[in-house]
């Protein structure tokens, strides 16, 4: 039997890929609202005022204006890009993301400061957006570690199994004491019908034969046979019957 004593957890591909195929549709919606030439195409000042108007209704303070909604919106909007990010890179590679993902943030805000004149550079994005990533990237790391240790101890039993599976013959084929074995039960007699003919798949019964017995000589199932201790010198077999002595 092969236990499992190597095995390891395997990478999942399916989390991998889907995980990969977010990644790219998700980066080129953030590619599409940090690169744009106008907030005004999007829509973002318009989708602002109403958060605002929400948020001040349920009883958020007048202080949280519209610098601190886009504080908080670039962190949320990079939150998903490290989660998948954190999922989609191999092994150990998660932390990667740590750092890829505030550089991506930091040329995000250079080509907006040098190609796009209607956008404008601040530093504060580049800042929420590193911990927007970093929460992501994290959230994902923590879950990587829950799936792994869930493997490991699928693992571990599928271990345990196999030893309990490989120890099982060995305590089946011990021997169990006489007083604790049940003696089989004899099978019931067939009733016999006295008026039924003879049954057409009986076989017939032959007369009961002796071995080595005299063919000349009638059989006689009273006689007792015994051995002549001197057919050695006579060239005979000891074991075959010499002499019938009548009971």
């Amino acid at each position: 039997m092969t236990y499992v004593e190597d095995r390891k957890p395997a990478r999942s591909r399916l989390r991998v890929g889907l995980a990969t195929v977010l990644f790219v549709i998700y980066l080129a919606f953030v590619m599409w609202v940090t690169m744009s030439p106008s907030l005004e195409g999007v829509g973002v000042d318009s989708i602002a005022d109403r958060v605002l108007r929400v948020l001040h209704r349920v009883g958020v303070p007048e202080s949280f204006g519209f610098m601190q909604l886009e504080f908080t919106a670039n962190i949320g909007m990079f939150i998903p890009l490290g989660f998948l990010l954190g999922l989609a890179l191999p092994g150990w590679g998660w932390w990667l993301a740590l750092i890829l993902l505030p550089a991506y943030s930091y040329g995000i805000e250079w080509f907006q400061g040098a190609f796009l004149g209607d956008r404008v550079s601040d530093t504060r994005d580049i800042i929420s957006n590193s911990i927007g990533a970093w929460i992501g990237t994290l959230a994902a790391a923590f879950l990587r570690a829950l799936v792994h240790s869930r493997d490991e101890k699928v693992i571990a039993r599928a271990m345990w199994n196999e030893r309990r599976e490989g120890r099982a013959p060995r305590e089946k084929s011990a021997l169990v004491p006489s007083e604790y074995v049940r003696p089989a039960a004899a099978p019931a007699p067939r009733a016999v019908d006295p008026y039924a003919g003879p049954r057409a798949d009986a076989r017939p019964t032959a007369e009961p034969t002796r071995p080595y017995a005299d063919p000349q000589r009638p059989y006689d199932p009273n006689a007792t046979e015994i051995l002549d201790g001197n057919a050695w010198n006579g060239g005979n077999s000891p074991t075959a019957p010499t002499q019938i002595i009548p009971r």
